[in-house]
């Protein structure tokens, strides 16, 4: 199975700059997910991996080969693009038998292989269907098993769902870690998509403007993210600026801009310092003794609402209630809003501002 290393690569289109200095290490067997926003560089580091594109810097490496230079047909790699790719003219069958044919196995062979990934992505009644006769999920089931014929061990997806239906996107995205886990392939798939991402991977690479932000599980990229843009990006979260007070080795007493002081989880700070707390709504809670707020609406999001309110340090906080508690809360009541220490992280204020450090461009 193979292992894949970037080291120091870059990519330059004339003075644009599409990746930068990308370090990087998949595992033998690993599902990885290069998430971020558009325009971030995850389809040009994936080109790179394939040899669509070569770095104008740095080196790629599968199993210890240097591939600068390999044409794409010898990299042994499985791709799965985003717009599907069928051939038009080709049943399902044929379609997946098209890797074995380019492979030379004899026709019994390519039956058995064939027959074998349609039947792992639950197609094999399929099979003499067309691509126009299949719907969008069954096409990129078609499109995943046409690629595993290949017999490829590492598989790049390139927004593999982006083009299906939400219902489709999200059964067929729970059928791909399945599948490539049971083959033991190392997966290296590319989104924008943050809850398909948290869904399938082992772990997370987050890219901005060209550059990896960080790199994690999905839980520790939720729960403890190490950046500020990594806390907004991946889920949601109340972001407030404060001054710290104090900061111990057990919490830190964060001052807002109305005189507040609220509690955060300690960090390496100095009294004075301009900090930024990240708190999720889920974490945010109706309390005797908080920061006075006053809602300014409430939406329906199924099983619980989402209430806005601003505190009186102009702080905008989104919390969470159940739906059956819904007819406890109004627009324009005020409430006291307050967390458990623990659930607020606590960054260095960006010198150019909160807006600009989250800025997805």
């Amino acid at each position: 199975m193979p292992l894949v290393e970037l080291k120091n690569v870059s990519k330059r289109f004339g003075k644009v700059v599409a990746s930068s200095n990308i370090n990087l290490r998949i595992e033998d067997g690993e599902y990885i997910t290069i998430l971020g926003p558009s325009g971030c560089g995850k389809t040009t580091l994936i080109r790179m991996i394939a040899g669509i594109l070569e770095p104008s810097e740095g080196q790629v490496l599968i199993d210890g080969k240097d591939m600068i230079g390999t044409p794409i047909e010898e990299r042994d790699i499985g791709y799965v693009f985003q717009n599907i790719a069928l051939f038009p003219h080709l049943n399902a069958l044929e379609n997946v038998s098209y890797g074995p044919i380019v492979k030379n196995l004899t026709e019994g062979e390519r039956h058995n292989v064939s027959n074998q990934y349609l039947n792992l992505v639950n197609l094999l009644d399929r099979m003499k269907m067309f691509p126009s006769d299949l719907s969008g999920g069954e096409q990129q089931k078609v499109a995943l098993a046409r690629t595993l014929a290949s017999g490829s061990k590492l598989l790049l997806l390139d927004e593999p769902l982006s083009a299906l239906d939400a219902r489709v996107r999200v059964d067929l995205r729970y059928e791909l870690r399945r599948i490539t886990k049971n083959l033991g392939l190392t997966v290296l798939h590319v989104t924008h998509d943050q809850e398909e991402a948290m869904t399938v991977s082992d772990r997370i690479v987050l890219m901005r403007r060209g550059r990896i932000v960080e790199s994690d599980t999905p839980e520790m990229m939720y729960r403890a993210p190490k950046e500020l843009f990594t806390a907004n990006f991946i889920g949601e979260t109340n972001l407030l600026d404060g001054v710290v007070v104090s900061s111990g080795i057990e919490r830190s007493l964060i001052e807002l801009r109305d005189g507040s002081i609220v509690e955060a989880q300690p960090g390496e700070f100095d009294p004075g310092d301009l900090v930024v707390i990240s708190v999720r709504p889920e974490n945010v809670r109706a309390t005797d003794e908080g920061l006075n707020s006053t809602i300014r609406s409430i939406s329906f999001m199924g099983t619980y609402l989402r209430i806005t309110a601003e505190a009186d340090s102009e702080d905008i906080l989104g919390f969470d209630v159940h739906v059956a508690r819904g007819m406890d809360f109004n627009v324009g009541d005020t409430v006291s809003l307050g967390w458990v220490m623990e659930s607020a992280l606590v960054y260095p204020k960006p010198p150019g501002g909160i807006a600009e450090a989250v800025k997805l461009e």
